[in-house]
């Protein structure tokens, strides 16, 4: 039996790192993050090469990628971006190919265990890992070899970083400087698995993703966002070291989307309330029960064929894909399944039994071969309420992952004092929209907010899962990519420097430079000091509203109050 509670970690933990050394082992690893040494372009040597440097790219010559023949889709798209983002270094793009040529430098990506490249040195340690890594230089040659195909596409957009490139250059708008010749040190990088096995960025609240507008002025919610936008947020998300994505709930659903994130490697989920991936945003927006052939009534006691016709739909749709399958029952548009009035709490959890159990063996009979079930039930809202009073009614398979919510604000609401028989995640809020906690964008949760709470969600081993809104991205950058680094690297224990601190000053040496500093991290400090929480945001920005109104109403003519 699960006894759920609040698990309380002991005391604040902080890290240390030297980021972007040259030679970085696996017992260091998960140790030494971060420092304020800079990460972004630490492995190229601007002075005079040494002698077991490896010369990528020169004036008179280009280096090479080299890929298996039936290499994963995920490691091809690596390949394109890194030879990309060597272009962009240099103005030379390597070509991508089976073969080595003579005369130039070779970056080879391969996995563990692949015959047709053999690494030339042991990496049979890598067997059976989870996305862990190894990069070495070799001679004129660099091998970014993976324990699976995840390990070596991480391999690649590590290397990206350390040769220059923005890991969130979409966002920050960050260019690095043009190299005439591109020398990379002599390295040897060894990353062990990551903390938390599943990770990833959730954007929901769509109202303010780039697509048409309806005659409101509002956002066509039944609108497509383009292709581009999805792939530049999946980009980001693989840069970052995340596996995991939540590309939309309340949008026009397209499969080339979805496909587009399980070909480079990203497992798809979505929505507590998007059960089985189903769509049920779309049920009668988009006619999808129409479309499959099933009557729309959300009724578990009188529609239960339709409702399971529904929920098949999703995973037709999505069986092909790398997904984690949201399973429970809610409404069709985000709010608690509606049970007839005087339905007992014992009846309604039977009925939660039934429904999780059937999607479970319905998702397990409907993939095919060889692609693996992974579920995920989130606590959120009313679902945490009844679990806590009785986890036991749930019933809930052990090869359910038990997702924990924050209190929308980036506090977590509860943790498990016990593991039990399940593997345990977090449902975490950078972003939010609703009422006075909205924050889609400003950033809010600071770095001590997240690094005290991930430090307790790490000690209550709830690791199997970590899934964070980040809605748009672009006003949370900074503290989205702290918890990419802790999804992955932990957090280290330190007496003298608390670890958002030396985060924040890491983020200062890597984006704006040692001169002003001090400077810089007084304007964060001050920054969180002033807006601690997300009504201030909501507030002032009602009052801005209230004040352009009056305005507007003084100009015009007509009768306005006077603002207190």
């Amino acid at each position: 039996m699960l006894t759920a509670g609040v698990w309380q970690a002991p005391g604040m933990a902080s890290n240390a790192s030297p980021v972007g050394s040259e030679t970085y082992s696996a017992g260091d690893f998960q140790r030494s993050w971060p420092d304020e040494a800079t990460t972004r372009g630490s492995w190229v040597r601007k002075g005079t090469p040494g002698p077991d440097d490896v010369r990528l790219v020169e004036a008179d010559r280009k280096c090479q990628i080299i890929i298996a023949v039936d290499s994963h889709t995920a490691i091809r798209q690596a390949a394109v971006f890194l030879a990309s983002d060597i272009e962009t270094l240099t103005g030379q793009r390597p070509d991508i190919g089976h073969r080595p040529l003579s005369g130039m430098s070779h970056l080879y990506l391969i996995q563990q265990g692949d015959s047709s490249f053999p690494a030339p040195f042991d990496v049979s340690d890598l067997h059976d890992k989870w996305e862990s890594y190894r990069i070495s230089t070799v001679g004129s040659d660099v091998w970014l070899v993976g324990s699976d195909f995840r390990g070596t596409a991480f391999a690649a957009y590590c290397l990206s970083e350390r040769l220059g490139i923005d890991p969130l250059h979409w966002w920050t708008g960050c260019r690095p400087s043009a190299h005439a010749s591109l020398i990379m040190k002599k390295t040897f990088y060894d990353v062990p698995t990551p903390i938390f096995k599943y990770r990833g960025f959730f954007h929901d609240d769509e109202d303010i993703l780039p697509r048409p507008f309806e005659m409101s002025g509002y956002p066509l919610r039944t609108g497509d966002v383009s292709l581009i936008w999805y792939q530049r947020f999946f980009e980001t998300a693989l840069r970052l070291g995340m596996n995991l994505v939540a590309p939309y709930t309340r949008v026009h659903r397209r499969e080339e989307v979805q496909r587009c994130a399980s070909d480079w490697g990203l497992f798809y989920t979505s929505h507590h309330y998007d059960v089985l991936l189903s769509n049920p945003f779309g049920i009668e927006r988009f006619n999808l029960a129409e479309k499959r052939g099933v009557d729309p009534t959300w009724d578990w006691f009188t529609n239960k064929a339709g409702m399971q016709g529904y929920w098949r739909g999703g995973v037709e749709e999505n069986k092909d894909l790398y997904t984690i399958w949201p399973v429970g029952l809610r409404g069709t548009d985000d709010h608690a399944y509606g049970f007839a009035p005087g339905t007992s709490e014992g009846a309604e959890a039977a009925v939660f039994s039934e429904v999780i159990n059937w999607q479970i063996d319905t998702v397990k009979k409907m993939l095919p071969p060889g692609r693996e079930a992974i579920f995920h039930f989130t606590l959120y809202t009313e679902m945490l309420d009844r679990y806590l009073k009785d986890p036991g009614a749930f019933d809930l398979p052990e090869d359910v992952i038990i997702v924990w919510p924050d209190d929308n604000d980036g506090l977590m609401r509860a943790l498990p004092r016990e593991t039990g028989k399940w593997k345990h995640g977090v449902y975490y809020h950078l972003a939010y929209f609703g009422g006075e906690k909205s924050k889609q964008v400003t950033h809010i949760v600071s770095p001590y907010r997240i690094t005290t709470e991930l430090n307790k969600i790490i000690q209550a081993k709830a690791t199997e899962l970590l899934l964070v809104n980040v809605s748009e991205m672009r006003a949370h950058v900074m503290e989205a990519r702290l918890i990419a680094e802790i999804s992955w690297k932990g957090i280290r224990s330190d007496s003298t420097v608390l670890p958002a601190e030396r985060y924040i000053r890491w983020w200062i040496a890597e984006y704006f430079g040692t001169p002003a500093s001090e400077h810089a991290f007084a304007a964060y400090q001050q920054y969180y000091q002033l807006l601690d929480t997300a009504d201030k945001v909501w507030s002032g920005g009602t009052s801005v509203h209230s004040l352009l109104k009056m305005l507007t109403d003084k100009f015009k003519g007509l009768r306005y109050s006077q603002p207190d």
